[in-house]
């Protein structure tokens, strides 16, 4: 196993979440809520995580470190919380650009709890990103004067979430399986999300009887199971700050998903932008996690 893998993995994470605004949006377009677009997404992610811990899991349930996994699963549901009440206000470009804002966020987290400056081509990869990032979301030339000020709030609110969770994401926790890991995050985060969401979806037919369940289901799928699974295993041998600036790969993907699921058009500066963000994620991959051994096996996949 090398160290370009875990990178890679952290591109699919971070890729998955890509796809939620368009899902979210297709949800609303159906005629259901973001809240209750949101509050399906985690009871499905934890009904499909519980499910991956019966058939996967044969030991007993670890309680190692369980602060850590409440706080990421608390993270999970805030973040995505916030990302959806700014969808409200928001187009789903702008949505995702402010989202977007993560990668500095996370940067600077891991700077400060690290207590050192990033290196060159970090710094040099930020830059790279930022000068993708309008481009790449098709707002040159867009007037935004009529936006209220709730959209930028919350869209910014869900940056910093999201910034804190990939940091929570990066604890090892001794003796915890992946399996074990995941139903944890999953759980806290359904719990945060029924208490301030809407849990009603569960008894008043909404979910069966109207059919959110198809949308719940691939939200579920897309941001909590191969998110989470896959952070929690990259995520200690990439490293925070790296992990954010890999992260940056969800906007390319958003961008791409409107465009095919919602029927947004793409222009050739959108094109060049997400070229551009494209080189800012793989420039410190290049540099410092190219072809360096990894002494790990192919059980952690799997445990």
């Amino acid at each position: 196993m090398k160290t370009w893998v875990y990178s890679l993995l952290v591109v699919i994470a971070a890729s998955s979440y890509g796809v939620l605004s368009t899902i979210v949006k297709l949800a609303m377009q159906a005629g259901f809520t973001s809240s209750e677009a949101i509050t399906s997404m985690f009871l499905a992610g934890f009904l499909l995580s519980l499910c991956i811990f019966v058939f996967t899991n044969r030991g007993k349930i670890s309680l190692n470190g369980i602060k850590i996994l409440i706080l990421a699963g608390v993270l999970t549901a805030v973040t995505n919380i916030l990302y959806g009440r700014s969808l409200i206000y928001l187009p789903a470009s702008l949505a995702v650009v402010l989202l977007f804002q993560f990668t500095w966020i996370g940067m600077l987290i891991s700077c400060i709890a690290k207590r050192q400056l990033p290196s060159r081509v970090e710094c040099i990869s930020l830059i790279v990103l930022f000068a993708g990032t309008i481009p790449a979301a098709g707002l040159i030339d867009v007037d935004l004067s009529g936006i209220p000020i709730q959209g930028w709030i919350w869209g910014f609110a869900a940056a910093v979430s999201f910034s804190f969770f990939i940091y929570i994401n990066g604890k090892e926790i001794e003796g915890m399986k992946t399996s074990n890991r995941l139903l944890f995050v999953s759980l806290f985060a359904f719990i945060t999300t029924a208490i301030f969401q809407s849990p009603e979806i569960m008894w008043n037919g909404t979910l069966l009887g109207e059919g959110l369940w198809i949308y719940g289901l691939a939200l579920g799928l897309f941001g909590i199971i191969v998110p989470v699974f896959l952070f929690s295993i990259a995520i200690p041998r990439v490293g925070s700050g790296i992990s954010s600036i890999l992260s940056a790969f969800e906007l390319p993907v958003a961008v791409t998903a409107s465009i095919l699921l919602l029927g947004e058009n793409v222009t050739f500066l959108q094109i060049v932008g997400i070229v551009t963000i494209i080189i800012g994620v793989v420039l410190p991959t290049i540099k410092s996690h190219a072809f360096i051994p990894v002494k790990k096996g192919y059980k952690e996949f799997i445990s």
